[in-house]
């Protein structure tokens, strides 16, 4: 008989993976109010198909690798993939859009590896970033806020309507990267996609994805190494490259930290435990790395927003980072510390 070859811990009556992975979900929750209180349904069906897209995918490859479903199911980590991935698409993306997305983050993002706690990179990231490449018209249709009908909308995932007019519009960052000739306030009053100090709706949904990661350090699942390395690096690279609110400006410390995907990057993406670093002093080390690739790559780069690409290419610095960030063992000195035998 063949026995399901699980890894430790063995505590009976114990998920500590569900426990956590719950508790991400539940920290979500500001983020996708606030989205869907800007796009509407739009949201709410990017998480009900991805969801459906992830399971189905993570159970089809656990039964070619003839491993246990319902044990790696219930520990919910293929359902936070989802869950992250429809977050950082567009609302209403087409259903092949996500469905391809989802493929890609479980099969090659995690079960390609030998499944959770050995995967290198951030599965949502990979997914996110191949469609990204793959379909960046589609990647890039984000619709106004409070300018999309439920029904509308799911006629478009269907693939039975197009887009209205009016409906996709350019994000801010995209709006400021192509901008040539306007100064930022002629931009702000112009381009209804900049709010006050991001982006027109952006502003609100960072705001609100800094809430949940608020509560999962107050919950101590994460430690505020690399949320606030990310942070930091971005506030200063921002602060040191702003060149005012000309027509060459690169955006303010402000715009950077309130658009895109910053909090949810900062909070979700670089707090992971298995693709990123381990050691406090590595995931310092490892947030700082996204932050300022995040600014170099929006600023000088050919992608508007980067933090997918920035924590992907952390991801293949965790080992390094791990390896001269390494704890020094209890009880024995640094090495050269002029310590010798006898003494």
């Amino acid at each position: 008989m063949a026995l399901p070859r699980i890894t430790s811990p063995h505590a009976k009556g114990s998920n500590r993976t569900q426990q956590v992975m719950l508790q991400v979900l539940l920290a979500t929750v500001p983020g996708i109010l606030a989205l869907t209180w800007l796009f509407g349904a739009g949201t709410l069906f990017n998480l009900v198909w991805a969801s459906l897209c992830a399971l189905g995918f993570e159970a089809a490859l656990l039964a070619a690798r003839q491993r246990p479903l319902a044990f790696f199911l219930k520990d919910y980590s293929a359902l936070v993939t989802a869950v992250l991935l429809a977050l950082a698409l567009p609302p209403y993306s087409p259903w092949w859009l996500t469905l391809i997305a989802c493929g890609f983050a479980i099969g090659f993002g995690k079960q390609l590896y030998g499944g959770l706690g050995q995967n290198p990179f951030n599965p949502a990231m990979v997914g996110y970033v191949v469609v990204l490449i793959s379909f960046p018209v589609e990647m890039t249709s984000w619709p106004a806020p409070h300018g999309v009908a439920a029904l509308d909308g799911l006629k478009h995932i269907l693939g039975i309507a197009n887009l209205p007019d009016g409906w996709a519009q350019a994000t801010a960052l995209d709006a400021l990267k192509v901008n040539k000739s306007l100064t930022i306030d002629e931009l702000r009053a112009s381009n209804v996609a900049f709010g006050h100090f991001g982006g027109a709706g952006s502003e609100a949904v960072n705001l609100a994805f800094l809430a949940g990661g608020l509560y999962l350090l107050h919950k101590r699942l994460i430690t505020w190494h690399a949320p606030v390395g990310m942070l930091a690096a971005l506030f200063v690279m921002s602060l040191l490259f702003w060149n005012g609110s000309g027509s060459d400006s690169n955006g303010s410390p402000l715009f950077h930290l309130l658009t895109g995907a910053t909090m949810l990057g900062a909070f979700f993406i670089v707090t992971d435990p298995v693709s990123g670093a381990t050691s406090n002093r590595g995931r310092l080390v490892f947030g700082i790395g996204v932050g300022v690739l995040v600014y170099v790559i929006r600023a000088w780069g050919g992608y508007p927003d980067a933090v997918a690409f920035a924590v992907l290419l952390m991801n293949l610095a965790a080992p390094t980072i791990d390896y001269y960030t390494r704890p020094r063992s209890y009880g024995h000195r640094k090495p050269n510390s002029g310590f010798k035998l006898g003494e």
